[in-house]
């Protein structure tokens, strides 16, 4: 178990190394850091923008149909351990995370914009979901018009499009529909915010990776 243990850190080291010797990868990984950031700063602000301002509330036949149920500890539980396995394994594959990265943040830019052109007001019944980690150390601002896309659902899908492991793609494609389901039994989204995750993830990261293999080529 030792030798597989040390081999695998070896190997670990060995894939960064490489990478960290290719010409402009610290810079990719660099900018694709600060790109991320940048755009999680500019999300938090605009979360602000959007809570404050009137939006339309939709009548969602699907949500109509059932009950809020409260499964936030459920739904973190997913979305935790799913950032967990999900980075690891990216973490061995220095230019996937980059892809990952630079999608991730191309996700929140795309979510924004959404938002900005869709002012919904929070779903009737909302339970909102509160991260029991954040408000563990205090309380925390609940957010209930963070709504078009439902990012807890694109997250996960983004990381079931970028790893390469099959077992961890199916753990986090089953993740991503249990989540999607998840929130709309809590009546955190619309069906509508749900169904187009999928969809604007895939095409973020479909442009990334595009636009990654024709810088490297």
């Amino acid at each position: 178990m030792a030798i597989d243990t040390n081999y695998a850190e070896n190997n670990f080291l060995q894939v960064w190394k490489d990478a960290l010797d290719e010409k402009g990868f610290k810079l990719k990984i660099l900018f694709s850091a600060l790109l991320l950031a940048a755009a999680l700063i500019t999300l938090t602000n605009f979360l602000n923008f959007v809570e404050a301002r009137q939006g339309v509330a939709l009548n969602d036949p699907i949500l109509n149909c059932v009950k809020p149920i409260n499964l936030t500890w459920f739904i973190f539980l997913l979305i935790y351990s799913g950032l967990l396995v999900g980075t690891f394994e990216l973490s061995h594959n220095p230019k996937r995370l980059i892809i990952a990265l630079q999608a991730y943040a191309a996700v929140i830019f795309t979510r924004i914009v959404a938002m900005r052109l869709l002012p919904f007001e929070a779903p009737g019944g909302m339970i909102p979901l509160a991260d029991p980690f954040v408000q563990f150390f205090g309380p925390a601002k609940l957010l209930t018009k963070d709504l078009f896309f439902s990012g807890h659902t694109a997250t996960l899908f983004l990381l079931f499009l970028a790893v390469k492991n099959k077992f961890i793609k199916i753990y986090l494609l089953i993740s991503a529909v249990l989540v999607a389901v998840s929130v709309l039994l809590q009546h955190v989204h619309y069906s509508i915010d749900v169904f187009a995750a999928p969809f604007f993830t895939y095409c973020c990261y479909r442009i990334i990776s595009d636009i990654n293999k024709e810088q490297s080529n």
